[in-house]
């Protein structure tokens, strides 16, 4: 009888230890998860429901799987274990949506249409156009074979600027297709399919890339300058400097409400987005550092979208306040599309002014490219390589960007 209930013990002892190790292990799991995805650590700026979903699931789930293996397996106790199977399941296929929201029926929070500022005032040798001049006569002339340019929004300025300078006008305009906008997509989507010799963006985003790879294309980023991605709000909004860990809190949905920012009266923080792909919006994605974004919520009210451009947007009002926040690069903001109902934050204590944007001070200071199909070669390396020069860089100067 002894050695019969020191075996039942034994047992018992060993039916204990694996089921607290399954607890352990799923505890485990959990905490890794919240812990990769900043849920520990910004625990305290955790201030709404769908913020808290992704800790509330890992509970139910650490839960679920304890009670579970805790459970007597009887006939009697069958269906509740299979509820609770069911819970443990649920828990943990709703957690990847957790991290991106998605739980409502529109968005009404992104940037649908992008409106365009007057690009006329950019035209190569159009009379009273606002290009930057070089100080001397240009060091290089090309007077045929023109490089087809294409890129972003921001940029044209810039682009068009290296056209006047170099190009020729006689060649420039018989040629009738040297220097094109189609915006970032568009602009990779063309120079991918061989239809544009260099264009000029900020940093490509994972999926351009995998583009480019999955067409056998390698490209080269020569880097041409310097800008800054910069966060903007209301003029009225009486936050002006935000962290880093901030912005990755309010886009990744831990913190919805501008009282946790310091702002009582703020009301929700409507964050706004750009499209997939744009310059922005890849920009945004490295702020994240692979942080998952969450889905732009639905708008208290969509009087708030406004006209489709997010330089518009960031300056409207609901309830008396302009609750949104938005982001762009600094010479978009500050001159093509410049909105004065809005102000640029600093982040981390630092405004991103030219000093501190040429001093690398400023924590969100970005190379901008000209992007070619493997290295430049002919015409396409001569103007990449006058870009990179005193007058290219002049330029680029002059036209409100950094040089390297």
């Amino acid at each position: 009888m002894g050695g019969a209930n020191i075996k039942a013990r034994v047992l018992t002892a060993g039916r204990i230890s694996v089921r607290a190790a399954v607890v352990t292990t799923a505890l485990a799991l959990a905490l890794t998860l919240l812990d990769r995805y900043e849920y520990l650590k910004e625990f305290s700026e955790i201030d709404n429901m769908m913020g808290a979903m992704p800790i509330s699931l890992c509970i139910v789930f650490v839960g679920g799987v304890g009670a579970l293996v805790f459970i007597g397996f009887t006939r009697r106790l069958a269906p509740v274990a299979v509820s609770l199977a069911v819970v443990v399941f649920l828990s943990a296929a709703l957690f990847p949506t957790s991290l991106v929201g998605g739980w409502w029926l529109s968005d009404g929070g992104s940037d649908a249409a992008e409106v365009l500022p007057d690009l006329s005032v950019y035209e190569p040798f159009a009379d009273g156009n606002k290009l930057a001049k070089p100080s001397g006569e240009p060091t290089l002339v090309l007077d045929g074979d023109l490089p087809v340019m294409d890129g972003a929004l921001a940029l044209y300025p810039v682009y068009t600027a290296f056209a006047e300078a170099v190009y020729s006008r006689r060649a420039y305009e018989s040629d009738g297709r040297s220097v094109m906008f189609t915006n970032t997509v568009k602009a990779f989507d063309a120079i991918i399919a061989g239809e544009r010799d260099v264009i000029f963006t900020a940093a490509a985003s994972k999926k351009q890339l995998k583009a480019a790879s999955s067409a056998g294309v390698e490209l080269c980023f020569t880097p041409i300058g310097k800008e800054a991605f910069v966060f903007l709000v209301g003029k009225n909004n009486p936050v002006n400097n935000i962290t880093v860990q901030n912005i990755r809190n309010i886009y990744s949905g831990k913190t919805a409400r501008w009282r946790t920012l310091g702002w009582n009266e703020g009301g929700e923080i409507v964050a706004f987005r750009r499209p997939e792909g744009s310059g922005s919006e890849t920009g945004l994605q490295s702020v994240m550092r692979g942080l998952p974004l969450i889905k732009p919520r639905p708008l208290p009210d969509m009087s708030l979208a406004g006209n489709g451009s997010l330089m518009e947007q960031i300056s409207v009002e609901y309830r008396g306040v302009q609750p949104a926040l938005g982001y762009s690069y600094r010479y978009f903001a500050n001159t093509m599309y410049a909105n004065p109902d809005c102000k640029m934050l600093s982040v981390g204590g630092v405004y991103p002014s030219a000093e501190n944007i040429r001093a690398g001070a400023y924590p969100f200071t970005v190379n901008f490219y000209a992007v070619t199909r493997g290295e430049p070669a002919g015409n396409t390396k001569k103007l990449v390589d006058w870009i990179l020069s005193e007058q290219g860089q002049e330029i680029i100067l002059s036209t409100g960007y950094s040089p390297l």
